[in-house]
């Protein structure tokens, strides 16, 4: 192989992409969230140090307002904004916003319980027709937030419809954020003064700014560059592929493996939008596809989308890529059902490029009926240095084994990856996407298998 050749696949990453980029932008978001998480500290002592001899009321309110800080955060978090999200991936975001979004109920509890507890006559009364309005103001927010949490961790037991429960989020989210503001600043505590009211003030306005960026600003910008669905195919296994043709501005900064929110109808304004791997690869743009699995919610009805239908599309987020591998000698892809989306993008790329890198996938499904792609994946394979095996938990009782396919049947565990998988490959990238219980399997044994953890790469299955 000679260098030309060896170095081909550097030509496809960016300078942010490379590895100590990549550390380094996040290391630098991460001092801003710390930044952000004590901001309101610094405030109350650049302006109204605490002098209140009561150890409890001071702890109070402070969980309070690393409370406020923690709503804020969320803002940031779920506001898909492209330079904060792309050293971590927006699929890992939504991980961060329900452990901080727990974080910042179990804060507003606290200070409510320990003003309940040893405190009382702070607190006031609680009946909402005779406490200051800012006071109830608190008890909304605590309310909202409780009720945001609820609704988000049982919303399929509760069977929420998605939009619906969407809606109800952003609605919440929104009133108990401005519920929370008004008791703060309507206390007065450490906020009485009028410089560190006025930081506070600017404070509450940049936040606000990121809501009107996110909820109003760039749904516009969408509406200005709509898309067209040009082509409706079926791919087996009931997958649909959406093929979507600019109708202005086509995808920018675009990277295999990347998903794009995309929203069929209507406007991008009605929160009717859901996040989808890009199937094809940069390379072969300006036209994306989008291949979809009837699994509920709304993706049943997109995946009934008729050509040209105007479509609205977010993107593109995620770090689900080879372009993020450049040093990698080759590469190992895991894949099960409808997880083969990502898996499929990144080879296409692949394909397109004539990348020399060896690639051994494992696709597992239950059926052999069940498998899609699977003509494309023995096409590519002749292409580019693809090995295929597909693993099958139920094989069919007649013409089995397939004569044309690498197969073998149950499921992904130490024992099959070991025996399907070269010695050498302990050191290449192992890209995972599937259902969280496989993945949640299949990490362990590749730990025992001497992959190191920083190899072992996955896809969240459902965001939302």
């Amino acid at each position: 192989m000679d260098d030309t050749t060896r170095n081909a696949p550097h030509r496809h990453v960016r300078p942010g992409d490379h590895t100590a980029a990549v550390r380094l932008q996040a290391a630098g978001w991460l001092m801003v969230a710390a930044v952000g998480l004590v901001l309101p500290y610094l405030v109350i002592l650049s302006g109204d140090p605490p002098r209140d001899p009561s150890l409890m009321r001071n702890l109070s309110y402070g969980l309070g307002f690393g409370a406020l800080a923690l709503a804020g955060l969320q803002f940031a978090l779920t506001g898909r904004i492209k330079v904060l999200l792309r050293p971590f991936g927006a699929d890992i975001i939504p991980v961060f916003h329900r452990f901080l979004s727990w974080g910042a109920v179990a804060l507003m509890l606290g200070h409510f319980a320990i003003l309940y507890l040893w405190h009382k006559d702070d607190m006031g009364v609680l009946n909402p027709l005779a406490a200051p309005a800012y006071m109830t103001a608190g008890r909304v927010a605590l309310l909202c937030f409780v009720t945001l949490i609820v609704s988000s961790e049982f919303r399929k037991w509760l069977r929420l419809d998605y939009l619906w429960w969407r809606r109800l989020h952003v609605g919440l989210a929104l009133t108990g954020f401005a519920a929370a503001i008004w008791h703060v600043l309507g206390a007065g505590h450490f906020t009485g003064q009028d410089g560190t009211r006025g930081l506070w003030l600017a404070v509450t306005v940049a936040w606000a700014g990121l809501i009107v960026y996110t909820r109003l600003i760039r749904p516009w910008r969408q509406s200005r560059n709509p898309w067209r669905v040009v082509e409706n195919r079926d791919e087996g296994d009931d997958i649909r592929t959406l093929v979507l043709e600019p109708q202005g501005r086509p995808l920018r900064d675009w990277r295999p493996g990347q998903f794009a929110w995309l929203a069929v109808g209507g406007s991008p304004f009605s929160l009717r939008e859901h996040p989808f791997t890009i199937s094809t690869a940069p390379d072969k743009g300006p036209r994306i596809s989008f291949s979809i699995k009837p699994l509920g919610d709304d993706s049943a009805r997109l995946a009934r989308t008729k050509p040209g239908t105007t479509a609205w599309i977010d993107g593109p987020y995620g770090v689900f890529t080879v372009d993020r591998e450049a040093d990698a000698d080759g590469f190992v892809m895991i894949a099960g059902g409808v997880g083969i989306t990502p898996i499929m993008a990144n080879l296409h790329a692949l394909e397109a490029r004539r990348d020399p890198r060896p690639v051994h996938l494992l696709y597992a499904n239950d059926s052999w009926d069940e498998v899609a792609f699977r003509d494309e994946l023995a096409r590519m394979a002749t292409r580019i240095d693809l090995h295929v095996t597909h693993v099958i938990q139920n094989p069919p009782d007649r013409d089995w084994p397939p004569q044309d396919h690498q197969v073998a049947e149950g499921r992904i565990d130490a024992d099959l990856l070991a025996r399907l998988l070269p010695a050498e490959a302990r050191d290449w990238p192992h890209m995972m996407c599937g259902p969280a219980p496989m993945l949640e399997a299949i990490r362990p044994a590749l730990r025992q298998m001497g992959v190191p953890l920083g190899r072992i790469h996955s896809e969240i299955f459902e965001m939302v």
